[in-house]
């Protein structure tokens, strides 16, 4: 009867565009969505059509084919603090104390529920635009690497 949904999806964004046209207006519709497994898999993408629905269905599409890996701990939480800009937005990722929640805008939010971490503190620096949010949140979790990939880098492999 009920299916189990492999991603979970969060609509961060539809945005309505109004081309005026001799015969009147024109509508056309973008959706900005997030779209994650909460284990760690993430992605954003955004749709343009005619009408919601399809925009989004384009959105959850794109998102898909653009997921990243993050490394979580074993606490939910991101392994370090992290500032990253992309384009005007810039936003912090730092680590929380368990049970501490999700402390972040909407944008962001999204986002960070989608990958599945559960207790993180966030914060705008640049622009309030969600769409360079969502991209600045989705590079800021690209960066990250997990503490044994930091150790395989800099002692190399013979050392563990």
């Amino acid at each position: 009867m009920w299916e189990e949904k492999e991603f979970e999806e969060y609509l961060i964004k539809v945005g309505r565009v109004i081309k005026v046209v001799k015969g009147g207006r024109r509508f056309r519709f973008n959706a900005l969505v997030a779209v994650g497994n909460k284990k760690g898999k993430v992605g954003i993408g955004m749709g343009k059509a005619k009408e919601v629905p399809e925009a989004i269905r384009k959105a959850v599409e794109r998102a898909k084919r653009d997921m990243i890996t993050v490394p979580l701990t074993e606490k939910a939480t991101i392994p370090y603090q992290v500032i990253v800009r992309n384009g005007s937005g810039k936003v912090l990722l730092k680590p929380a104390p368990e049970g501490h929640g999700i402390i972040a805008g909407k944008a962001v939010r999204a986002v960070v529920e989608a990958c599945g971490i559960k207790d993180v503190i966030t914060k705008s620096l640049g622009s309030n635009n969600p769409h360079n949010l969502a991209h600045a949140t989705i590079e800021a979790l690209r960066v990250l690497r997990s503490p044994e990939e930091i150790f395989r880098n800099r002692y190399g492999e013979k050392h563990e």
